[in-house]
């Protein structure tokens, strides 16, 4: 496979959702077949071998890459889903964002006691979403084999706040600034 250039692949889109916020759109990397590829195969490269037993993926952006890890590490998928969208029994962790208040849902039979569940979004920014993530794949009694992302913006925080509560972290390509 060609190296890919993963970071040239990103549109960035200038105050999206709101005045002064720089938007890291993946989906011009992911439509291309090379792009795409590229993504799946350097995060299965990066936890090849690694006891795993399922990949749990933040909606939405992040169940595109995580099922196809899943795939790719033949592990379980487990959709992470905002308030109100799994059908069948399920728990919750609600968390603060900069601008409100927001909660993460699995299924109650998502994640079996000491599976090991590493953790898949496109992007992390201050922590706040995936510390929810992280603290759903606790409650259910899973432990965490890692967290991976597609981006890092590291200015805003969120891969120190991670290390400081002891999850390790690897993503594919950093935009600083943000």
């Amino acid at each position: 496979m060609q190296d890919v250039d993963i970071k040239a692949q990103i549109r960035t889109v200038p105050d999206f959702p709101k005045p002064g916020v720089l938007f890291r759109d993946i989906t011009t990397l992911l439509k291309r077949a090379d792009g795409f590829h590229a993504v799946v195969e350097k995060l299965g490269a990066a936890y090849c071998g690694q006891p795993i037993d399922k990949v749990a993926a933040i909606e939405s952006r992040g169940f595109i890459v995580g099922a196809a890890l899943a795939y790719k590490l033949n592990v379980g998928f487990v959709p992470i889903r905002k308030h109100g969208k799994l059908p069948a029994e399920n728990f919750g962790h609600d968390y603060e964002l900069e601008y409100g208040a927001d909660r993460l849902e699995v299924h109650c039979d998502a994640i079996q006691p000491g599976e090991r569940v590493l953790l898949v979004d496109d992007l992390i920014a201050t922590g706040g979403t995936a510390e929810a993530a992280l603290r759903l794949i606790g409650i259910a009694g899973g432990s965490v084999a890692g967290c991976a992302f597609i981006v890092d913006l590291p200015d805003l925080g969120g891969r120190e706040r991670l290390a400081r509560l002891g999850y390790p972290v690897h993503a594919l390509c950093q935009f600083a600034g943000d």
